[in-house]
């Protein structure tokens, strides 16, 4: 490895995406605080997404600064991977005039995180440098390296650019970098699950296909906002699969774990690696199907292959 620049954190121009791996709560204060102060002094406007505890950490070492910063629970906006980057990373970049710089912490990986979750949380750090592509931010990822396995280190190796070790505050390149390859293999086929409420699906009884998942949601244990949740989710990827999988498709309800899941399985090929995290412009019609799901969904995860895909999210009872 070599050092990158001399600036802190790392290249300023135009996107900057490093990881930074810390031991414990002073290392994590000693990396992320003059990150955030930096970025204040420099007018940028910054956001602060980690999981709580870290997150009371860094509101109270800032002190009356932390009221110029984006406050955001991880825990609670990301935990859906599948929905940070449109709806906490590009909603904050988005909202700031074009071409400002904007300066973020993001930590979408915590000790604690379940083996369903995860491959979702690290296709998301891949995938957040196509997202970004061209734009003016940095945006800085903790890692917990003496909590996390060595496997979701080795991840972060292979999703930065860069990376920042304890006790530094340079970014310096990463050899390891190889974010295709983590997209690819975390695109793993989704564990098959029995005594799955199964109905195969095509135009015309797209409604029954709705009224069959509601009415088994509700049986299994969701109730108000969740169980609409869980209706607008079956419309929007039922509809995808006539509409752009074959015609056809088959929807799969069950309960896991204090979940309700739902599964759409279909002969349609998701080429697009950002399907459904990238924000949509307010005039384009379509496209907003996965995206919503994203939002809504406390879990979505998705298995691309050339004979299909299929999309799996999880409603917590």
């Amino acid at each position: 490895m070599t050092a990158a620049a001399t600036e802190p954190f790392g290249p300023l121009a135009p996107f900057a995406h490093p990881a930074f791996f810390y031991r414990d709560e002073q290392e994590y204060l000693d990396g992320t605080l003059p990150f955030v102060h930096d970025g204040l002094d420099a007018g940028e406007p910054v956001a602060v997404a980690v999981p709580g505890k870290n997150l009371a950490l860094i509101k109270d070492a800032l002190g009356d600064a932390a009221g110029a910063v984006r406050l955001l629970d991880m825990r609670e906006a990301g935990r859906n991977p599948g929905r940070i980057i449109p709806g906490v990373l590009r909603a904050f970049a988005d909202a700031q005039p074009a071409g400002r710089r904007v300066r973020i912490i993001g930590e979408p990986v915590w000790a604690g995180r379940s083996d369903t979750e995860y491959p979702a949380c690290a296709q998301h750090e891949a995938l957040i440098n196509a997202a970004f592509q061209g734009r003016t931010a940095t945006i800085m990822c903790p890692y917990d390296v003496a909590r996390l396995p060595e496997h979701m280190v080795a991840d972060a190796y292979a999703t930065h650019p860069t990376v920042i070790h304890p006790g530094t505050r340079t970014a310096r390149d990463n050899d390891a970098y190889a974010p295709g390859d983590v997209v690819s293999r975390y695109n793993e086929p989704l564990a098959p699950v029995r005594d799955a409420l199964t109905f195969s699906f095509v135009s015309d009884s797209l409604p029954h296909a709705r009224h069959v998942a509601v009415g088994e949601g509700a049986r299994l244990g969701l109730v108000g906002v969740k169980l609409d949740d869980l209706a607008l989710a079956t419309a929007e990827l039922t509809t995808n699969s006539v509409v752009h999988g074959g015609g056809s498709g088959v929807l799969r309800v069950w309960a896991e774990d204090g979940y309700v899941v739902c599964e759409v399985r279909d002969e349609g090929r998701l080429a697009d690696i950002l399907a459904g995290r990238r924000p949509v412009p307010r005039d384009q019609r379509g496209g907003r199907g996965i995206l919503l799901v994203n939002l809504i969904a406390d879990l979505v995860r998705v298995h691309r292959s050339d004979s299909g895909t299929t999309v799996r999210c999880w409603f917590a009872r």
